[in-house]
């Protein structure tokens, strides 16, 4: 593979973490999907829960902890919450210019920043920033295939109200990993048009804009090319929807998934106590 290639391609899989699992051997990537995706959905219960100072911070320290003992560089889980930092930085003015609590830090018409809309909004990015870091724990630990096959076993009960978790699990897994491709696919008409001499960076704010519009065609076109593709094959290799089928891996729940769970119910009551 030629130099530069390399390079962009390591450069791609720093930046394109979503959906993407990193082995480090450690206790909680061989837990049990299904205990991960249940200690996921209980922690997305407790960030909602937590409304004061003093639970954030103990919800802080128990995501810290256990983001640590994954082996995992704490980076990849600041740079999962990347993507959304505009909106993180949205919802912080938001809250700064429309809370009216406390002191009057600065006024310009009928516009006001207060010290209690600071603190609100400054509470509403931590929960953010919380929130997407620590629940990229659950693709960071987890193959796709297992977190699919979690997610089919969590979904389960569902075949009671007539609902195929087998459909649902395949969407996801196949939408998972059509993003990598598909951004795969932007780059390289990206880096086309470049060469053409339309490089996106010289370009002014508008020529930007309509510059992205012409690349949606291109990228949605191959898109569902892609998909017919996928759908053929599978055809060709007889793939029936709700088929029976054997599994190669068996999910086996052991005690450290019910600690690994309990450990999230203990720090939803001590949230709920605060």
């Amino acid at each position: 593979m030629p130099p530069a290639r390399k390079k962009w391609g390591m450069a791609m899989n720093e930046r394109l973490l979503l959906g993407r699992s990193i082995d480090t051997g450690s206790w909680v990537h061989k837990l049990d999907a299904r205990s991960k995706i249940t200690g996921m959905l209980l922690y997305v219960a407790i960030i909602l829960l937590s409304t004061s100072w003093r639970s954030i911070g103990l919800v802080a320290v128990f995501s810290i902890v256990v983001m640590a003992t994954t082996r995992i560089p704490l980076k990849y889980f600041i740079k999962a919450a990347k993507p959304l930092r505009y909106l993180m930085l949205f919802i912080f003015i938001v809250q700064a210019l429309s809370v009216k609590e406390g002191e009057v830090l600065w006024s310009l018409g009928s516009f006001s920043l207060h010290a209690g809309g600071l603190r609100m909004g400054a509470f509403s990015v931590i929960r953010m920033l919380f929130l997407l870091t620590f629940t990229a724990l659950l693709t960071f630990t987890t193959t796709p295939a297992k977190l699919n096959q979690g997610l089919e076993g969590v979904l389960a009960p569902l075949k009671k109200l007539r609902l195929s978790p087998d459909r649902i699990t395949l969407m996801i897994s196949i939408a998972l990993r059509f993003i990598p491709t598909i951004l795969d696919e932007a780059q390289i008409i990206l880096k086309a048009q470049a060469s053409r001499g339309a490089d996106l960076k010289e370009l002014p704010l508008k020529e930007k804009a309509r510059m992205l519009v012409s690349l949606l065609v291109p990228v949605i076109a191959s898109a569902f090319r892609r998909a017919q593709d996928l759908i053929y094959s599978m055809e060709a290799r007889g793939f029936r929807m709700d088929a029976p089928r054997s599994r190669y891996h068996r999910l086996r729940w052991g005690a450290a998934d019910t600690l690994f769970v309990a450990m999230f119910v203990v720090l939803g009551v001590a949230v709920a106590l605060l």
